[in-house]
């Protein structure tokens, strides 16, 4: 029995809807799922680098929320990045307490070293911890402070403290430690805490600023 042509094309239109809806709502659920995806991993990365962030400074020593508080820094020569970042302002009952500026070591053994250096207002260092690394398991590694408490040697050090000789590894001449069997690693770290202090000494007014400065 032949079936009339105007009823196969009534079928294939509606199987064509029903298809075409169904596209829709596969879409739709993975349009949803990935904004939701998305927004859970923006909030948790910003969560664990307010903590990040939060770490490096003495407790007590800030009372703002260092992610809403920033000024762009930039100078590749001195912070090792080709762009601009945002260093993090850190502020105690409305004044500029620490920033923390992020550096990069270009020179370490394996790649370059992602740092984060805070220095309190008066120029000395509250802490630097690396964030990011590719050195050697066992050697390199240790500049994480999770490996080994070398990182905090920086604590409270300041320009002219050492003088610019001493802002290196003992091997060299300098008063930083180097790891045995692995001196690159901490001449690197050591050489780009140097230079992001003489950095925040060179733009100290432009870094030590609140909302309320930037408001007018």
């Amino acid at each position: 029995m032949k079936v009339p042509s105007n009823e196969i094309t009534r079928s294939m239109l509606k199987n064509s809807l029903i298809l075409g809806l169904f596209a829709v709502v596969i879409v739709g659920l993975v349009a949803a799922v990935h904004l939701a995806t998305a927004e859970r991993i923006e909030q948790a990365g910003r969560e664990a680098k307010s903590r990040a962030l939060g770490e490096i400074l003495p407790a007590g020593s800030y009372d703002n929320q260092l992610l809403d508080s920033t000024v762009p820094a930039f100078d590749p020569e001195l912070l090792g990045k080709p762009k601009p970042a945002p260093a993090y302002v850190a502020t105690l009952h409305g004044e500029p307490s620490a920033v923390i500026l992020q550096a990069t070591a270009p020179d370490g053994y394996s790649g370059a070293i992602e740092l984060l250096v805070a220095v309190q207002a008066d120029g000395r260092l509250a802490g630097v911890r690396v964030v990011k690394h590719s050195e050697t398991p066992g050697l390199g590694d240790k500049i994480e402070l999770a490996r080994d408490p070398w990182i905090r040697g920086f604590e409270g050090r300041a320009l002219g403290d050492p003088d610019d000789a001493g802002w290196t590894v003992r091997k060299d001449g300098g008063q930083f430690d180097q790891f045995a069997g692995a001196t690159i690693t901490p001449r690197a770290v050591t050489h780009a805490v140097h230079r992001a202090l003489q950095y925040f000494d060179k733009h100290r007014d432009e870094l030590l600023v609140t909302r309320k400065d930037t408001d007018g």
